[in-house]
């Protein structure tokens, strides 16, 4: 039999925490939820999350599906401070940042909330995240754009010598695992020496299960990849109280599985058949419904031990949820720098996704200026499309 698997990762999230609620009194004094202001993009940047799941599976069918949509839509909005008329529309748009609850300045700010809430620090788990922007001094990034990055978005700005490519990289790659504690390495690659300016989105989680799967339960299983192919893969076992629910619209199975700290994991198991139903029907309003009506129950849950990666043409991705002027030559990006004929163009990353800006404005008849945004998503939200095993 096939089964499908969803995971997403729920991390300090408003519905999160209503989990949490119900747990013991000293765990509630743990749970803190996130600033009003910070709330307000939760639903817009969650709907985001969903579409962009939508989009991704739709391209790839078969294959797992891995990526962060806090790094894709912290720096999509980072960009959208330096770009201009129907380009920063597009942008806030296809993000679900809607204009009419606040102003665009009150959107930036709920962003810099929820960057210093999930960037303080913790005893209970361990989150690194940031934003850095390498910067040439052969060009002139607009002063405006600069001061909002920092200010806004945390963004350390760091000038460098793309004249020594190599020296660059190395510059690069080593302020990020200095960032990451040494978990993200060789994050950049083949940089030449015509760059400008290359953005840094990093981000790395990593947190114990609140109650441990026991090593002496783990035993080799069947893990069906497909409706006709299966492998060998340890499979974790524990039998304990987990929130669970039965979702008969969706036809699927959900259990939450905490982490130390205020993080959940959670395990959509669509009903043979129905991927692709689940997978329609995901989106914030259904992720809240489904922590207010979660219950207790004793579970024997089976976990595969796994390792997925992605990578992605986000310039082809993207445009199908309304982003498509700054992958051509109509984006208007002059509130970031006074040079011409800018856009975004797409580069896969190491670690996961990666977006890569090209500037296409000449510093002389032979030459061009190239501005490259790395994406590190490493951890934050995960989602799985392989089979698994749970008996519930």
């Amino acid at each position: 039999m096939q089964l499908g698997l969803i995971l997403c990762l729920v991390l300090l999230s408003p519905p999160a925490a209503t989990l949490h609620r119900h747990r013991s009194h000293e765990t509630k004094k743990r749970v803190k939820e996130l600033p009003s202001t910070a709330a307000t993009v939760a639903p817009g940047t969650n709907g985001f999350a969903f579409d962009l799941y939508r989009a991704l599976a739709a391209a790839a069918p078969n294959q797992n599906i891995f990526f962060s949509p806090l790094s894709i839509s912290t720096t999509l909005a980072m960009i959208s401070l330096g770009a201009r008329s129907n380009t920063k529309a597009q942008i806030l748009q296809g993000l679900r940042l809607n204009l009419q609850e606040g102003t665009e300045e009150e959107l930036h700010n709920a962003f810099q909330q929820l960057l210093r809430e999930l960037g303080r620090p913790r005893d209970d788990l361990q989150l690194n995240l940031g934003n850095a922007l390498f910067i040439s001094p052969t060009v002139h990034i607009q002063d405006s754009f600069l001061s909002a990055v920092r200010t806004l978005y945390l963004a350390d700005t760091v000038p460098t010598n793309f004249g020594d490519p190599a020296g660059a990289q190395k510059q690069i790659n080593d302020y990020v695992a200095k960032q990451t504690q040494g978990k993200i390495v060789d994050l950049v690659k083949d940089l030449d020496s015509t760059e400008v300016m290359v953005m840094v989105n990093y981000i790395f989680f990593k947190a114990q299960w609140e109650t441990s799967f026991n090593y002496r339960n783990t035993l080799e299983q069947d893990f069906h990849v497909t409706s006709e192919t299966a492998v060998r893969v340890p499979m974790m076992r524990r039998e304990d109280w987990y929130y669970y629910l039965l979702d008969q619209n969706l036809s699927c199975k959900v259990v939450a599985v905490p982490y130390q700290g205020n993080a959940t994991a959670l395990f959509i198991l669509p009903n043979e058949g129905t991927m692709g139903q689940v997978e329609n029907g995901l989106h914030e309003r259904i992720l809240r419904k489904w922590f207010k009506t979660f219950i207790k129950r004793q579970l024997e849950l089976y976990l595969p031990k796994f390792s997925i990666e992605g990578s992605y043409q986000l310039e082809k991705i993207l445009p199908k949820l309304g982003i498509s002027d700054v992958f051509t030559s109509q984006a208007d990006l002059s509130g970031l720098t006074n040079h011409s004929n800018i856009q975004v163009s797409e580069r896969r990353g190491p670690e996961g996704t990666a977006l890569v800006s090209r500037e296409t404005a000449p510093r002389s008849r032979h030459a061009q200026l190239h501005l490259r945004i790395w994406l590190s998503p490493v951890g934050c939200r995960q989602g799985a499309r392989h089979g698994a095993g749970a008996r519930v």
